[in-house]
């Protein structure tokens, strides 16, 4: 059975005139032990009914009441079972009721004696009771109710609460209407009985509650002080564990806004990377709170270029590295210069203003504020070790100005500044990854050194190394094998030469030593030089036919003819090398735009894997392996290309559609834009001083 109806409720509505108080949990205990000590001390038999929540709290008054039990029988407890409480009848009348009954909820004590009468109803009130290290400070919940000495007031408390007890167990009935007819129906001469005592312990009791009700309170405000306190803590320490689970510098902004932005109650939150110097600042992080009905919508600043230069607000915490907080962006001067003005100053004190002076900052401010509806503001510097990282703005948008208070703001900072340390730890962490890719790369570049250089050097070394030793052994050796001897030892040491050119020209490229002349060039002049550079080292019917299409009225290129002829000439020598003297290699040029143009190097040889194209630019890249492969060369050819395109500003790509379909190597050279006045200098006669062994070649085929 449950009755859900409150027996404070029931009071109230007979009697009126009566007035709750609000009293603590520790002062009911202490009034509760008042008046059970008042039972004790004395020589009556009252009627004494307590009603305790739960069984728990029952427990620790259950010798208490066996003590009262033995001066009255007339002695009920009432509480929700939890584990052994029931009804029963073997000390004093015991009833339980259901934990959804109202009683639950009520905390309940009334003597009824001879002389006296005390009555305690009270309702616990439903609010939010603060937690301590995450247990509940049981001292400080609240209840509403009477505590009264009026008998009147008593005798109606015992009657409903006995009507109840009748309800729940009505084989006390008997018992019940004893209680009543000796307890409540005599209340005349009961009245009669009362001492100026009586007052003058009613006061005294008054003075004692009062004094526990203010210690109580100041009690409860410094646990709600304290756990305030740690609820700032635990934010920190939230935000910070979250911002540092993350190494990706976007992914610990947005943590931190999102977080941020949740806890502090602001209307928006934004944070954004920049330095002192930046000009401008693009919003890429924002929290941004839902209005209520009838409330305007914000205005997202998200994906917003944000002015710094001439925002005097982010210049002077810029400059300070400390937070700077607009409490009303409305009257602030920094903002709205010409306010002094409208208060009643004169002219002259508003132009020395300094902070008046260049209207065009605070025109910028006052845009921003009226564009985002911005009425309090603060701006908070990410930083790390004196450098400012970015910047946590927080801004209050609603009709009346906010006041930050100095905790607030203190723990803002403390977050800003674990923001500044994980975004350091981030970016310290990707340079870390960026130099093991580097050393990782290094080490391969060392392996594959030593194993090209090994077999490139040792091979041509054991060939002149055999042929001299044979010549200088046998004197009678016939001039025919004499002169085999000689062109083998020459072709392996111009192998020799050509691999330790390379090496050389790689290192001036990567090193930046290399002084680009860039001028005026004919391409299908620089074109046809390297053409003849392959038809001079490559035997007719060891390479495959090169073929041109390329028209004559090309545009001039601006490069420089010495390293582009080498460009085209290493291209043209990787596509003959890797295709059969049957096959064919084509060298054709098209316009890209009216600022570049696009040379195709495309050969029908070996081809290359898609999933390879992109590796085969990087320094000693062979796809056959080191040792393995069926071609000579020490993979720098192509790395070479792509550094030589690289110091003109151009692009160089390969394409393929896998083994044995071919490849095509593309690469843009940039336009000349202006015709020059004087003839532009010929590649060939530029090449032809770099290297004489073109004319040479020429003069040989």
């Amino acid at each position: 059975m449950s009755i859900t109806t409150s027996v404070l409720a029931d009071l109230l509505q007979a009697m009126p005139q009566l007035r709750q108080q609000v009293y603590f949990k520790v002062s009911l205990t202490a009034l509760s032990h008042a008046m059970e000590d008042q039972v004790l001390a004395g020589s009556d038999q009252p009627l004494v009914i307590a009603s305790f929540q739960r069984e728990h709290f029952y427990r620790t008054e259950a010798n208490r009441y066996r003590r009262i039990a033995e001066q009255t029988s007339q002695v009920y407890v009432l509480a929700a079972p939890e584990a052994e409480f029931k009804n029963s009848s073997e000390y004093y009348e015991t009833v339980a009721f259901e934990r959804a009954d109202a009683l639950s909820q009520e905390w309940h004590l009334v003597v009824i004696g001879r002389n006296y009468a005390n009555c305690l109803v009270c309702r616990e009130k439903s609010t939010t009771v603060p937690k301590l290290i995450d247990q509940e400070i049981d001292s400080s919940r609240r209840f509403e109710g009477i505590w009264t000495f009026d008998r009147d007031v008593s005798n109606l408390a015992a009657k409903i609460l006995l009507d109840r007890i009748e309800v729940y167990r009505p084989e006390l009935a008997g018992k019940i209407a004893e209680a009543k007819s000796q307890y409540l129906e005599d209340s005349v001469a009961a009245d009669s009985g009362l001492t100026q005592n009586s007052a003058n312990s009613d006061a005294f009791v008054q003075r004692l509650a009062t004094y526990l009700q203010a210690g109580q309170y100041k009690l409860l405000k410094a646990y709600r002080s304290l756990s305030t306190q740690e609820q700032k803590e635990r934010l920190v320490n939230s935000i910070t564990d979250a911002i540092r689970r993350s190494l990706d510098p976007e992914e610990i902004l947005e943590i931190a806004v999102q977080e941020l932005g949740q806890a502090i109650g602001a209307c928006r939150c934004v944070i954004y990377r920049c330095k002192a110097t930046d000009a401008t600042a693009v919003i890429s992080h924002e929290f941004l709170r839902s209005r209520g009905k009838g409330e305007k919508s914000l205005v997202p600043t998200l994906g917003q270029t944000w002015p710094l230069q001439d925002n005097c607000l982010f210049q002077e915490v810029a400059k300070r590295l400390e937070p700077i907080y607009v409490e009303d962006a409305q009257k602030d001067l920094r903002i709205n210069p010409t306010k002094e003005l409208a208060d009643g100053n004169s002219e002259n004190t508003v132009l020395n203003n300094p902070l008046v002076k260049g209207n065009s900052p605070s025109t910028t401010l006052k845009n921003l504020v009226k564009k985002f509806s911005i009425r309090s503001w603060l701006k908070v510097p990410v930083i790390y070790q004196e450098q400012l990282l970015g910047m946590l703005d927080l801004h209050h948008c609603g009709s009346k100005p906010y006041h930050w208070e100095k905790d607030e703001l203190a723990m803002v900072k403390a977050i800003a500044t674990q923001v500044g340390v994980a975004l350091i730890q981030a970016e310290a962490y990707a340079n870390l990854e960026e130099l093991n890719q580097q050393l990782a790369a290094l080490d391969r570049t060392r392996s594959n050194l030593v194993a090209i250089t090994g077999h490139e050097l040792r091979t041509p070394l054991s060939t002149i190394q055999v042929c001299l030793e044979s010549m200088a052994t046998e004197p009678d050796m016939s001039p025919e094998l004499r002169q085999v001897m000689l062109d083998t030892a020459l072709a392996d040491s111009e192998r020799m030469r050509k691999l330790v050119q390379d090496f050389l020209t790689l290192s001036r490229l990567e090193s930046g030593r290399v002084e680009w002349n860039l001028e005026p060039l004919s391409l299908k002049e620089c074109i046809y030089l390297a053409m003849s550079h392959i038809c001079a080292h490559r035997l007719e019917e060891e390479r495959p036919k090169i073929t041109t299409k390329v028209s004559d009225n090309l545009p001039l290129v601006q490069a420089d003819g010495e390293w582009l002829v080498e460009a085209l000439a290493k291209l043209l020598d990787n596509a003959c090398k890797f295709t059969d003297p049957q096959g064919q290699v084509m060298i054709e040029t098209k316009s890209q735009d009216d600022s570049m143009l696009e040379v195709i190097v495309s050969d029908t040889g070996r081809g290359i894997e898609p999933n390879r194209l992109n590796d085969i630019f990087e320094r000693f890249y062979q796809e056959e392996g080191a040792l393995r492969r069926t071609t000579g060369g020490t993979g720098l050819g192509l790395a070479i290309c792509r550094l030589i395109v690289k110091g003109w500003g151009g692009e160089i790509w390969a394409d393929s559609t896998g083994k044995d379909q071919g490849s095509q190597f593309h690469f843009t050279v940039p336009i000349v834009k202006t015709l020059p006045e004087s003839k532009p200098s010929t590649a060939k006669g530029q090449r032809v001083t770099k290297d004489k062994k073109y004319s040479k070649v020429k003069g040989k085929k």
